[in-house]
């Protein structure tokens, strides 16, 4: 099974918002196969289907000052920014399909989500950041050590519809970390963000490009999802593609 992984570069959260419903549509018409969308951000603020308001923390004003847009849209979780230095991946998969170990004719989305943990626990791991799984807490978190206590590295919200996964995750790589003060991540108060690069020992770990990075987490995400990796150069590859596999 093949998982087309395109990456997109720096793309403004609308263009990736449309392109997603696009390839979600096709990919439920089976014109295309899996793809795997990396893509950085420009900072914008999203609210998932839980969200609350009260946990945007600046001023409309501040926000607007600051050239920082805010999105409803509809994957599960509470409020998350977006910005550079974080990869973003948003998967357009059949859950339907063939997966390693699937017992049922539909991956359930809890299940969904763990493996979606499960790749970015082993991405981390490459680089020497050792991460964990919090029962009720959906994401992606460091080891507690001695009075420091877990912090977020990744969040996943997403969405299914008709069997098809949009939106994903966010793993902060290099992601300036003041910007959450803006809001309160994921709603969580009691616990802090946190990047690959704030973690890594510089004695043990060597910090990836944000290219290495994002081939990393393709490499671990095909793995625990059982697909081929497909470099596939644009979305527009993939959909001439596909209209000549129909025709």
């Amino acid at each position: 099974m093949l998982l087309h992984l395109i990456h997109l570069g720096r793309v403004e959260y609308a263009e990736a918002l449309e392109l997603q419903r696009q390839l979600v549509a096709l990919r439920k018409l089976q014109r295309i196969g899996d793809v795997l969308l990396l893509l950085e951000h420009p900072p914008v603020l999203t609210l998932g289907r839980n969200a609350h308001r009260a946990n945007i923390l600046a001023s409309d004003q501040d926000l607007a000052r600051r050239g920082i847009g805010i999105h409803e849209i509809d994957r599960g979780g509470d409020v998350t920014y977006h910005g550079p230095g974080q990869i973003v991946g948003y998967p357009i998969l059949d859950l339907r399909g063939e997966f390693p170990g699937k017992k049922t004719p539909h991956l359930g989305a809890v299940e969904y989500v763990r493996w979606l943990e499960e790749a970015l626990i082993r991405t981390c791991a490459e680089y020497g950041v050792l991460t964990q799984r919090i029962a009720g807490r959906t994401g992606v978190w460091t080891l507690p050590g001695g009075s420091i206590a877990e912090k977020k590295i990744a969040a996943i919200g997403v969405h299914i519809s008709q069997g098809i996964t949009s939106h994903g995750f966010a793993w902060n790589v290099t992601t300036d970390l003041r910007d959450f003060r803006l809001i309160v991540p994921c709603g969580i108060t009691d616990c802090a963000v946190t990047s690959l690069e704030e973690e890594i020992d510089e004695h043990s770990g060597t910090m990836p490009t944000m290219e290495q990075a994002g081939h990393a987490v393709a490499r671990n995400f095909g793995r625990i999802f059982g697909r081929h990796i497909l470099w596939t150069e644009s979305v527009e590859a993939l959909t001439e593609a596909s209209m000549q596999q129909n025709d």
